[in-house]
């Protein structure tokens, strides 16, 4: 090749001339002698820069000195590539010059040529949008079904993708509507994915499947769902998409699961009313509450929880490891429990297990305890026996006896915070009789013990409990206040029997001492409000080793 004609960026003066679009000077310089075939750095010659400019009378005066050189292979130059494997009728389609294409295809360029990169003439039409070019493309037998890029896509895969909803109305007369790409997915499923609402439609129209899986089961309604598409997903509804369909090969995900996971209630809502509602309770389903939890979508979860789905759901530890929902929003956020995840579980219903105790009581940490008895009523056990479990007090749900039972059960196992637990316990209306358990006078620290003894008659233990108080003494591990030596002053007897008649659970958490016919004064003391509250905290050794060795206790 002749390179002495370039200029310092390698275009020889040919090439300069045609990539400018002056015909005449190109005219010219063929007429002296300048070879055509002279290359830049890239590989282009004279022929590629005219088609890529769009410059037809340039391309028109390339062509015809070709034909007239007896030495140059007009169909071998018209075909050349560049360095990127780009030929000229490549470049021309790239670039929407459909004259220069006319030109060349009549100079018999390979219509179905492939780049370096596995591109075509027709893809590249397809990619950049034009519409005419690709017309003219496909009435000239280019091939419609080919697979391009490393992730074998066909031109109406990348039509979708695009949303060049003219293209798409060419290619679905003429392309494979089911032509599926190294993951199985179909061109319905691209525009499912990036919300291409009118390729998507004609795509039904033309009679695409609206329930084909990628490789990994999704389907369109999963990805519209996932991506947020409403749209999408009315369409996709309208015309017999499946959500019931399950969407992954490693536990029975569908749609719904995939709206709860990126918060997109409108969907939700629309997929809640469609969805067979045994995904929130049969053992071989998943609740969408799960993922809701797991992904902290609050809003997700409140839908749910409003439309009816059960805050307990199945337990799922044999497919995802987990035991209930509300186990997993403890877990999900065990640096800050009292989200608002746990919240929305609590006030729902959701049931608490000795895990969930256990999580409130082996800490020196409140706000969970706390949050679960906002959301909870202790009632006396007498009253929870003989009221359903579902029955509502002041607002707020009653314990149910069996969780009342595993909470005294944590409580009573884990003395090493009781410090920490115990005002809160007695403060929410627990009955502090059910404490007086001889492994919680035994092992509790003295400070503490003296803060539960203020809540009853200390006079009146049974002679077990004496007997533990008494060994306790002598050996030093507990140092009552002096007023316990003797019988109980008539003030403290009076609101014992106030706290009795009225319930601990109306005293302390309502305003109905405030209604008593006595002095303001004495509220607070009816109240138990003139008790100190111990200061002692947990040793740390001790917390772990207390931690460690959790037993269930049986209670009540």
């Amino acid at each position: 090749m002749d390179f002495t004609e370039c200029y310092a960026d390698s275009v020889s003066t040919v090439a300069a001339a045609a990539r400018s679009g002056h015909r005449r000077r190109v005219r010219e310089l063929i007429q002296r002698g300048c070879s055509l075939d002279c290359r830049d750095n890239r590989g282009w010659n004279a022929l590629h820069q005219a088609a890529a400019a769009g410059n037809k009378g340039c391309v028109q005066e390339i062509l015809s000195a070709v034909r007239g050189d007896s030495g140059t292979s007009a169909r071998a130059y018209v075909n050349c590539l560049t360095h990127e494997g780009k030929s000229a009728c490549y470049l021309a389609a790239q670039n929407g010059h459909l004259p220069v294409v006319r030109l060349l295809l009549k100079a018999h360029a390979d219509i179905n040529q492939l780049t370096d990169d596995l591109s075509c003439p027709l893809y590249a039409a397809v990619d950049n949008g034009h519409k005419a070019v690709v017309k003219l493309l496909v009435s000239k037998g280019a091939e419609v079904n080919g697979t391009h890029t490393a992730s074998c896509w066909t031109c109406l895969h990348q039509a979708v993708y695009k949303g060049h909803r003219g293209i798409v109305s060419v290619l679905i007369n003429v392309c494979n509507l089911e032509a599926q790409d190294d993951h199985n997915i179909s061109p319905l499923f691209v525009a499912a994915q990036y919300g291409r609402e009118e390729c998507l439609e004609m795509l039904i129209n033309a009679g695409a499947s609206v329930n084909a899986q990628a490789v990994d089961l999704a389907t369109p309604l999963l990805i519209a769902s996932q991506e947020g598409h409403r749209a999408c997903v009315d369409l996709l509804l309208e015309h017999g998409a499946d959500p019931n369909m399950s969407c992954s090969h490693e536990w029975p995900q569908l749609p719904i699961h995939a709206a709860a996971e990126f918060g997109h209630i409108s969907i939700l809502r629309r997929l809640i009313d469609v969805t067979d509602r045994r995904c929130g309770h049969s053992d071989a389903m998943v609740s969408p509450l799960y993922v809701a939890i797991q992904c902290h979508q609050s809003q997700s979860v409140e839908t749910l929880l409003e439309e009816g789905y059960s805050p307990d759901a199945q337990e799922c530890t044999r497919s995802l490891g987990l035991r209930s929902p509300l186990s997993l929003a403890l877990d999900s956020t065990c640096n800050q429990p009292c989200s608002d995840l746990v919240k929305l579980l609590l006030a729902a219903g959701a049931t608490l297990c000795e895990e969930e105790w256990c999580n409130a009581f082996t800490t020196i940490r409140t706000e969970l305890l706390e949050l679960i008895l906002e959301q909870r009523w202790i009632s006396r056990p007498e009253v929870i026996t003989r009221e359903c479990s579902t029955t509502h007090h002041v607002g707020k749900r009653l314990l149910k006896l069996q969780e009342l039972r595993e909470m005294l059960c944590v409580a009573l196992s884990e003395v090493t915070f009781a410090s920490c637990w115990l005002p809160v316990l007695l403060r929410m209306g627990l009955d502090p009789s059910l404490l007086l358990q001889p492994h919680m006078l035994e092992h509790t620290d003295g400070e503490t013990l003296n803060y539960l003894l203020e809540f009853v008659n200390w006079s009146t233990l049974s002679p077990p409990l004496k007997l533990v108080l008494d060994q306790r003494r002598a050996a030093k591990t507990w140092d009552p206040p002096s007023h316990f030596e003797s019988m109980p002053r008539l003030s403290h007897i009076c609101r014992l029997q106030v706290r009795e008649v009225l319930g601990p659970d109306l005293l302390m958490r309502t305003d109905v001492v405030q209604e008593l016919p006595v002095p303001p004064l004495l509220h607070r003391f009816l109240t138990f409000g003139d008790i100190k509250e111990p200061s002692h905290v947990p040793d740390a050794y001790r917390i772990i080793e207390q931690y460690s060795t959790h037993q269930h206790r049986h209670v009540i």
